[in-house]
């Protein structure tokens, strides 16, 4: 089993060090950097397309490359993009609840 060093995670850091200073004024959003997939950087945000659009829009990921599915028996909706930044896989995902999700008396919520 080989072991990483911080130093393998030089690339997505380096990446989220530049998206910190040259989007400072965009929503924040969760951040993931793995050992998994020492390569990617994870953009999450949750309960908020909003924040989600502003970045693929500053990240100049088409719209038409955004993917739209959905979890938890139609309860989560989840959009995700990709796009390579810097030689480094830039992940972006955002989660809501659906609109239509049932409460807990069985009425479709608005």
């Amino acid at each position: 089993m080989s072991f990483l060093t911080m130093n393998d995670l030089a690339a997505p850091l380096g990446l989220l060090r530049l998206l910190a200073a040259d989007f400072a004024g965009l929503p924040a959003v969760n951040v993931d950097v793995s050992t998994i997939f020492p390569n990617t950087l994870e953009l999450v945000s949750h309960d908020d397309f909003g924040a989600f659009e502003a970045w693929r829009s500053a990240l100049g990921i088409e719209a038409d490359s955004v993917s739209y599915a959905e979890q938890s028996g139609g309860q989560t909706r989840v959009l995700q993009a990709e796009t390579d930044h810097t030689g480094v896989r830039l992940r972006l995902t955002a989660y809501s609840h659906s609109h239509s999700h049932q409460d807990n008396a069985g009425e479709v919520a608005a």
